[in-house]
């Protein structure tokens, strides 16, 4: 049975939990994305410069990946104590709260940066921010939730591409320079983080007992050789989708040759396709995952694989042809695959937990596997881009790697039952 408990008691949440839990994702998403996507890029851009341009695209590899990996230990290291927590205002709350504050704090300290070593030390306050907040909000889930873990999972990765959009379409359409996009930014998840984090339930110190001594029967997830297996296809699929997206902006300017004052908002009209399709096929991949099944540990394997398979696809339409609009279908079909996969496996890890007192730690591992792919992506992927010329080579890898992903996923057995008891939510 692989050490994991099933739980018999339905664990609900209203909509009131769900708006709010949405908004907390989005204003995560928000202020760790834009940056990525676009500010980084720009204050790194050594083209503008009057150097050549590949110099600018591995730059921004090291910047977004050794930046973020400070960050990513922050995730589980965080989580473990969020999980050992006991104070009044709860276990995760507090640990919600003082990530966003963080990350507010690097992002007014990165949009005053300047020069690669200074933006890059800078991110990592935003990176550590960012992941003590994610672990505190993705063990939520399991702390409240059974029968919605699909949907809450859902609205986490909806969150993530409506972000993309909500940052990326202010700075550009309200005209803003680096600095004050930072700002921006920063008071975006200083209000919204913050405000939700102390607004959704979460059970004060009274409710808890002390984190009972593992018995011999129980292991931890990160020794569970199906959990372990979901989290390195997790990194793999996100280092596949890093290397569809990180890089786009380059993209535009240097392989489809859009005009500089083009290329800001065609890399809009992109995201906003993007997001589109991440939002639709998250919201009806997740409420697939939560019907009722014989066995839907199975049920999430087959969506998580199928979805990984989908995003493959989008690389293949841009090796075909390295247009705007071929570009534009690509993102269509990313936006579908990742969407869909990101919502499923969340839930999917959620049930494969073994230990009820690591819930913060474990699924901080399962942020982890995200997080570094899409950190591992950029830098990988300028190294594919600085090694052909171009980027062939790195759309190509995006494709193979998101196959690979969904191969690695059948590996994880699903004839355990599901899931440990959450813990009660405050009245």
């Amino acid at each position: 049975m692989n050490g994991r408990h099933a739980d018999t008691t339905a664990k609900r949440v209203g909509p009131l939990w769900m708006t709010l839990f949405t908004l907390a994702w989005l204003a995560i998403w928000t202020v760790q994305l834009t940056p990525i996507q676009l500010l980084l890029p720009l204050q790194l851009d050594t083209n503008s410069q009057g150097h050549d341009w590949i110099a600018g695209v591995v730059w921004a590899g090291i910047v977004l990946s050794v930046g973020g990996l400070v960050g990513i230990i922050a995730g589980p290291v965080s989580g473990r104590w969020s999980d050992r927590t006991r104070s009044r205002w709860g276990r995760r709350r507090p640990w919600a709260i003082g990530g966003s504050l963080l990350a507010a704090v690097g992002l007014v300290l990165t949009g005053l940066a300047t020069g690669p070593v200074a933006v890059g030390g800078a991110w990592i306050v935003v990176s550590v921010g960012v992941s003590v907040a994610m672990a505190a909000l993705t063990a939520m889930i399991a702390d409240q939730l059974t029968v919605q873990r699909g949907s809450a999972s859902a609205a986490a990765s909806s969150a993530q591409a409506v972000g993309i959009v909500v940052g990326v379409g202010a700075v550009v359409l309200l005209g803003l320079e680096i600095w004050p996009a930072y700002l921006l930014l920063a008071a975006i998840i200083a209000v919204v983080g913050v405000g939700t984090a102390v607004l959704l339930p979460d059970a004060p110190a009274h409710e808890f007992a002390a984190p009972a001594r593992r018995s011999a029967s129980r292991r931890a997830s990160w020794r569970d050789r199906d959990f372990l297996w979901l989290l390195v296809s997790r990194l793999v699929v996100n280092i596949g989708n890093a290397f569809g997206t990180s890089l786009l902006l380059f993209f535009l300017l240097y392989g489809v040759q859009v005009p500089s004052v083009e290329a800001q908002d065609d890399l809009l009209l992109l995201i906003v396709i993007y997001t589109v399709f991440v939002v639709i096929a998250s919201i009806v991949a997740g409420m697939l995952s939560d019907r009722a099944a014989a066995n839907p540990l199975r049920r999430r394997r087959t969506l998580t694989a199928v979805s990984a398979v989908v995003q493959a696809i989008s690389g293949v339409v841009i090796l075909v042809s390295p247009s705007l609009v071929m570009t534009s279908v690509a993102a269509a079909i990313m936006g579908a695959g990742y969407g869909a996969y990101m919502a499923v496996s969340l839930a999917f890890a959620t049930d494969l937990l073994t230990d009820p007192d690591d819930h913060a730690r474990d699924l901080g591992l399962v942020n982890v596997s995200a997080q570094l792919g899409q950190l591992l992506g950029p830098l990988l992927g300028a190294g594919l881009v600085a090694l052909v010329g171009g980027f062939w080579l790195l759309f190509g890898a995006a494709a193979v790697l998101s196959l690979v992903g969904a191969v690695m996923t059948y590996a994880v057995r699903t004839t355990s039952p599901a899931s440990s008891a959450p813990v009660p939510a405050p009245r």
